[in-house]
């Protein structure tokens, strides 16, 4: 059902893109100053605002609203509203003190707010497309603009970094279209209109009347196209260097929303296969997908020297936790992994930003560089370290209730097996995350000799956006509170069984 489209409502679904639009304009007009630094943190805080009322519009049901027909909120979308506001608040709001930290002059820091801010724009447009062409544009639009900040750092290893990432980010992007344009010819021979051909509510609907070869064929393009951009085995090689040579709040924004937001796409996919052909082909794609990303990153992880990697590789173990629980598609499984993307969005960001400025102090994001960090800087190594225990799923924070719910979910569902070998590669990856945080919060501290031995300052604002990040991470782990009536009518959707 649709409800009625009313002005309020139809700003609040433009807010979302044009806000980040504006503030990306204010950039490239005003320039980078003391004042216009806090620019993008307005624009992500009327984003968060504007997902919250999109939320409580639609909460608890599958009704939408749609407008123009291009752009749609469901429960679904406004809850990755919410994610992409809320790493994209804490984001924002910690880029004036990382880019004073960095001693970055006034042009580079305009660009950066010009690119973060499109950026947003790009996230927020691609899971409010009711169409999916047009979420494949939005999608192919964060590739673009991402890449000039993966490449922000004037060095060889940030370029290198950035045209990986576009090969890579750009093949996938070209499988996924290679995929949509397969399900507009099952959708025009099954008797859909042109508008209707692309439309992902009309799709779903119809969907026992496409072509099921086709949308076979289709289902494998669209996982390894999108699931390349939500770095997914086995196109996964651009992420650890992306996100070790991008800006910290943008490895923050990257990490922790931009591969939930393509996953996102894969679950609307979902949406329509699972109808078209039962849901086995995407579950035997998801599972070989979140297998074969949890064993790359317990392989990469266990002899990983380099902290910012560490984290990048800890990225792929959680995106596979995520297609394991689409895998297992029933409702408790999909209200998991949307819980955990907003976990790991808060937690992952967390650690991104502290790695930030660990790696502007010690100048290196060696783990050796960083060693007996808990002397240097108890505050910053408290948040660390809490983030770890976060990003390995400890309680009381929300990845150990998101995880033990995919776990639940998947033995119910007959998965044992699957479940059974993921934990075992969870088993693996703690080890080796918990040996590489020992060693940089409770090591030796480095020689004398090397530099950067002194303490480590943290500005407020820094503070004040990990301790925020990290409680909020630990309150959804407690309760989800008001996202409860969300998170059931989003998994609603794609979720096929309660």
């Amino acid at each position: 059902m649709t409800l009625p489209l009313t002005l309020p409502v139809a700003v609040m679904v433009l807010v979302p893109v044009l806000v980040p639009l504006a503030a990306a304009c204010g950039y490239a007009v005003l320039g980078w100053n003391k004042v216009t630094a806090w620019l993008g943190a307005l624009a992500a805080a009327a984003l968060l605002a504007a997902a919250v009322v999109s939320a409580i519009t639609v909460s608890g049901t599958r009704q939408a609203v749609t407008a123009w027909d291009l752009l749609r909120v469901d429960p679904l979308s406004a809850f990755m509203l919410i994610v992409i506001g809320a790493v994209a608040l804490l984001a924002t709001l910690a880029s004036p003190a990382y880019l004073a930290g960095d001693h970055t002059h006034a042009r580079a820091a305009r660009r950066y707010g010009m690119l973060t801010q499109a950026f947003i724009a790009a996230m927020a447009l691609a899971v409010l497309a009711s169409n999916l062409g047009v979420m494949w544009v939005a999608i192919e639009a964060t590739t673009i603009l991402t890449a000039f900040l993966v490449g922000f750092h004037p060095s060889r290893q940030a370029t290198e970094a950035a045209w990986k990432y576009v090969v890579i980010c750009s093949a996938g992007i070209v499988l996924a279209f290679l995929g949509i344009v397969l399900v507009h010819y099952a959708a025009l021979h099954a008797g859909l209109t042109a508008a209707e051909a692309l439309d992902g509510a009309a799709l779903a609907r119809h969907a026992v009347g496409l072509d099921p070869g086709v949308m076979r064929i289709a289902a494998v393009l669209l996982v390894l196209g999108f699931g390349a951009k939500a770095g997914l085995a086995p196109m996964h090689a651009w992420l650890p260097d992306a996100h070790s040579q991008a800006p910290a709040p943008v490895s923050a924004l990257m990490s922790g929303v931009l591969l939930s937001v393509a996953f996102y796409a894969i679950l609307r996919i979902k949406l329509i296969t699972d109808v078209a052909l039962g849901p086995a082909t995407m579950r035997v794609l998801l599972i070989a997908a979140a297998l074969g990303s949890l064993a790359v990153a317990a392989a990469l992880l266990l002899a990983q020297r380099d902290y910012k990697r560490l984290l990048a590789y800890s990225s792929i173990e959680h995106m596979g936790l995520l297609a394991l629980g689409a895998a297992i598609g029933t409702r408790l499984a999909l209200a998991a992994v949307l819980l955990h993307m907003l976990g790991h969005g808060l937690g992952k960001s967390a650690l991104f930003l502290s790695a930030g400025h660990i790696h502007q102090a010690v100048a290196s994001s060696r783990i050796d560089a960083a060693r007996g960090l808990i002397r240097r800087s108890p505050l910053l190594a408290g948040a660390f370290a809490l983030g770890l225990l976060a990003l390995l799923g400890m309680p009381p924070f929300s990845l150990f209730a998101s995880e033990l719910g995919i776990v639940r979910a998947g033995f119910a569902a007959g998965l044992g097996w699957a479940i059974a070998a993921a934990l075992l590669l969870m088993l693996i990856i703690v080890a080796a995350v918990g040996r590489h945080g020992r060693r940089m919060l409770l090591g030796s501290p480095p020689p004398a000799t090397q530099p950067v031995t002194q303490a480590i300052a943290l500005p407020r604002t820094a503070a004040l956006t990990l301790i925020v990040a990290l409680a909020a991470c630990a309150i959804l782990g407690i309760t989800t509170g008001p996202l409860g009536d969300l998170l059931h009518g989003a998994a609603a959707i794609v979720g096929a069984t309660p």
